[in-house]
């Protein structure tokens, strides 16, 4: 039986929440900073799942830092969204996925670097 890997599922439902995000942008015609959110927040997932194959230790961590800094990334365009005028608020179970994959992010990325 496999294992649950808890890293791959939050950024998942991160992902899954991006683009739902994303599309509610959209629907208010908020094309560039839609794009953005969408980039940066499906990057999240996709380098942690991509770190799973690392090809090193320090591939592990580098793929993993990479993620974290798109995670940054969306949450600068979050705030962005947050306080400019008549941009929809994201959810707070959007926000909460985001602080939980940058939790879960940056404590896996000390204790590898801590075991190398």
């Amino acid at each position: 039986m496999m294992k649950k890997n808890e890293l791959l599922e939050v950024t998942f439902q991160l992902a899954l929440e991006v683009v739902a995000y994303s599309e509610c942008l959209e629907e208010h015609k908020k094309y560039v900073i839609a794009r953005q959110i969408l980039r940066s927040g499906t990057s999240i997932g996709a380098n942690a799942r991509e770190a799973q194959g690392a090809e090193s230790k320090a591939d592990f961590i580098h793929k993993l830092k990479i993620a974290y800094k798109e995670a940054e990334e969306l949450t600068y365009w979050l705030d962005l969204s947050r306080y400019s005028k008549n941009y929809p608020d994201p959810t707070k179970a959007f926000i909460d996925l985001l602080e939980s994959s940058k939790k879960l992010l940056g404590k896996i990325i000390s204790t590898s670097k801590s075991r190398s």
